[in-house]
């Protein structure tokens, strides 16, 4: 029987106002609210020319779209100030030794990382291209690379 209640669905669906934009489904779709059986009777308006009617209808519905639009940039930062927030981002310079993450063939008794390897050029504060012992070059993300500790001989 939910083809019954599937009117009641989208009716709710379409007028919640929504976490990601702020604003109802609805609302940014037609320029106004919705009106159901309870809502009082609309208030009418007078305008001198049928036209102002729709200017002000175009003129809501883009400050709708331009506050949607805000809210959703917002929201969309959420995620990394989160993920910001209990991060340290390290730092390394040219000729650091790192070791490099293993993402392909790695089984879970096998070695993580892989290396030695030499930063050879810093991208930008999170990305390096690095050389390993046979020459090659990759592009790593500082996710990816761990700096290599040398014991102290004491």
């Amino acid at each position: 029987n939910w083809d019954t209640i599937l009117p009641s669905i989208v009716y709710a669906y379409n007028n919640g106002i929504h976490s990601s934009t702020g604003i109802s489904p609805y609302q940014l779709a037609f320029g106004r609210r919705q009106r159901h059986p309870f809502s009082p009777p609309a208030t009418t308006f007078v305008f001198s020319k049928p036209h102002d009617y729709w200017a002000q209808v175009i003129q809501y519905r883009n400050t709708a779209l331009k506050q949607a639009k805000q809210h959703i940039m917002h929201q969309q930062e959420l995620p990394k100030i989160r993920f910001d927030k209990n991060r340290s981002h390290p730092t390394f310079v040219l000729g650091d030794l790192v070791w490099m993450k293993i993402f392909v063939g790695r089984h879970k008794l096998k070695a993580r990382y892989t290396g030695p390897a030499r930063i050879i050029r810093i991208l930008s504060p999170v990305s390096f291209i690095v050389e390993d012992e046979h020459l090659q070059q990759f592009q790593v993300h500082s996710n990816n690379i761990r700096r290599v500790y040398s014991r102290s001989s004491s």
